[in-house]
């Protein structure tokens, strides 16, 4: 059963609770209990599912704020009031969060919620007789190999926000306030989970990408929970295990767990029919009208100008707004930035040829080209007339622009602010931007209303080009630099013509740790990875654009939030951070 399907029972049940609560002549009831609950085979489906449907919801929101707003990439600046918002994103941006943040409390509660709710679910497989909904011990099993890899999915996102967390594996959990273990242990408790699971899910089956089968986790996928695991395992633990790493990830490419390959269109793994794509391992399932978080407020919906959706041709959610922009590379002169990290768009001109650098535009028929929005944006009105996109209050006509500052009417043609309102302001940081400050990534397609695959996009969770990343930065890191160029440019080839000067040399001379840090931005860009990989290559706590270097590391471990310490006062503070009595 596909998941966006079973979703849509979520949304029955709570419609049928409320209902019932309306009718004050019937015995109503404050619990559910699994006995009452569990009726059809359809339940044990409702049970299951709602555990996933928390997971796809909280890639949004917090835990893409703690990975993309506070690294190198993303920008939520204050456009002369919008989004000012307290100086949240400011603190996010700087690392200077406090422990009363909203940020790293989401982190903590959305990702220990979704491991109660597939802590609870496991509970309750457990005690159902198969036989009883008309399915088979095997299913049963399946299912809850599916829980218990989404639980290692995560405690793996906590153990990197965090490092010291509660390890709760029960429902309901004996402990009401457990104390924290060490990250080793919570390290060899993910391990030993996907160790196993590798033997009991099922292996994909033949090709043509996941079908019906996306959004359930088999072979492959929790073998790539592992690569990640291990990749990482010298920054969460302290214990280099890029040799595991490497070895799983080459029984992944091998085939060993299934068929899978690298497409040869980029946007394949974004576009509305993904299931079909080879290169997807795991995706949390979309579909309009059903659910649909990666295009949601908190992640890409809010990633282009306020008034632009004449220019998708979408025009069925209302205007979208800025929450998300692209970092600049060049200053208020034109001259880029010196600095080694941030400059995303800069990154990607240093391959000119790469075809994700045209302006995204919408071909018809489900059919796009492109990832960014820059410069000015035309459409054609209901009259057929040329129009340009403009700012929320009609003021000017946007030109976006690989800088930041309130450049407002500047001529296109002008590198500088000179607006006609006032005299120049020449500041460019996060207090000073407007609605042309920064190029918008478009990597999800934003079809036209009347295409039949608007914002049917699955989320692609793991593609194999992580597997293919993972395995050439094992063999960069013993010094094989040939054979990280030739994994590298397995992929890249797709982004570049035929004989590009672009693609890496047999040799690979040209990787250096900056440039494979580069090319990880370039590849999985807006993919709320970015803030994990800054800290595994040591410079997560250095200079970018608005953001000094800071004094020391701590910020490499998100804090406690104050009301997650005062519900638990067993709960120790991380190192750097406020505490309380």
């Amino acid at each position: 059963m596909k998941l966006e399907h079973s979703i849509k029972y979520i949304g029955l049940v709570l419609v049928s609770l409320l209902a019932a609560c309306t009718n004050l002549d019937e015995t109503t009831y404050d619990i559910i209990t699994t006995e009452t609950f569990y009726q059809t085979r359809d339940n044990v489906y409702q049970g299951y599912v709602r555990a996933f449907e928390h997971a796809y919801w909280s890639c949004a929101g917090s835990n893409f704020q703690a990975q993309e707003n506070s690294a190198d990439h993303f920008m939520t600046p204050n456009r002369q009031g919008h989004w000012l918002d307290g100086q949240t994103y400011f603190r996010t941006h700087w690392h200077r969060w406090t422990i009363d943040d909203g940020m790293p409390d989401g982190v903590w509660k959305n990702n220990f919620q979704g491991i109660v709710f597939t802590n609870s679910a496991i509970s309750d497989l457990s005690r159902l007789e198969p036989e009883k909904f008309n399915m088979t011990a095997a299913e049963i099993n399946n299912l809850t190999g599916n829980l218990r890899a989404l639980r290692a999915w995560f405690y793996i996102r906590l153990l990197d926000s965090f490092r010291h967390i509660p390890l709760c594996t029960t429902y309901p959990d004996e402990d009401i306030q457990p104390s924290q273990v060490s990250p080793g242990q919570t390290f060899e408790f993910i391990e030993s989970e996907l160790l196993e699971l590798i033997g009991v899910l099922d292996v994909k089956v033949g090709s043509g990408g996941n079908g019906t089968r996306q959004g359930m986790w088999t072979k492959a996928a929790v073998a790539s929970l592992l690569v990640r695991l291990y990749l990482n395992a010298e920054l969460w633990t302290g214990e280099n295990r890029y040799a595991d790493c490497a070895s799983y990830a080459e029984r992944i490419i091998s085939g060993e767990y299934g068929s899978y390959g690298v497409a040869s269109r980029w946007d394949a793994p974004f576009d509305w029919n993904n299931e079909t794509c080879e290169e997807i391992i795991y995706a949390f399932t979309s579909a309009y009208g059903y659910a649909h978080w990666v295009y949601g407020n908190d992640m890409f919906w809010w990633g282009a100008p306020f008034k632009s959706t004449p220019y998708f041709g979408f025009t069925d959610w209302g205007d979208m707004n800025p929450r998300f922009a692209l970092q600049p590379g060049l200053d208020l002169t034109g001259k880029p930035y010196t600095f080694a990290n941030g400059q995303p768009v800069q990154k990607f001109r240093n391959y000119p040829d790469d075809v994700r650098l045209k302006k995204y535009r919408n071909l018809g028929n489900s059919t796009r080209e492109g990832m960014f929005l820059y410069g000015a944006l035309d459409y054609a009105d209901a009259g057929g007339e040329v129009r340009y996109v403009r700012a929320d209050n009609d003021k000017y006509m946007l030109y976006l622009r690989d800088q930041v500052g309130w450049f407002e009417d500047t001529d296109t043609a002008g590198i500088s602010p000179n607006p006609s309102s006032g005299p120049p302001v020449m500041i460019s940081d996060m207090d000073h931007a407007d609605q042309s400050s920064g190029w918008c990534l478009i990597k999800y397609p934003v079809y036209r209303s009347d295409d039949a695959g608007k914002m049917e996009s699955d989320y692609a969770l793991i593609r194999l080009p992580e597997i293919y990343y993972s395995l050439a930065e094992c063999k960069f890191r013993t010094g094989d630099k040939a054979a990280a160029a030739k994994l590298l440019n397995t992929v890249r080839a797709r982004y570049y013509p035929d004989g590009s000067p672009s693609l890496y040399s047999e040799d690979g001379r040209q990787i250096t740790e900056q440039e494979l840090l580069d090319e990880w931005g370039r590849e999985f860009i807006g993919e709320g990875i970015r803030r994990t990989v800054l800290c595994r290559f040591g410079v997560y706590t250095g200079e970018w654009w608005d953001k000094p270097a800071e004094a020391d590391n701590h910020t490499m471990i998100l804090p406690l939030s104050r009301g997650i310490l005062n519900s638990n006062t067993n709960l120790v503070q991380n190192p750097g951070y406020e505490t309380i009595n």
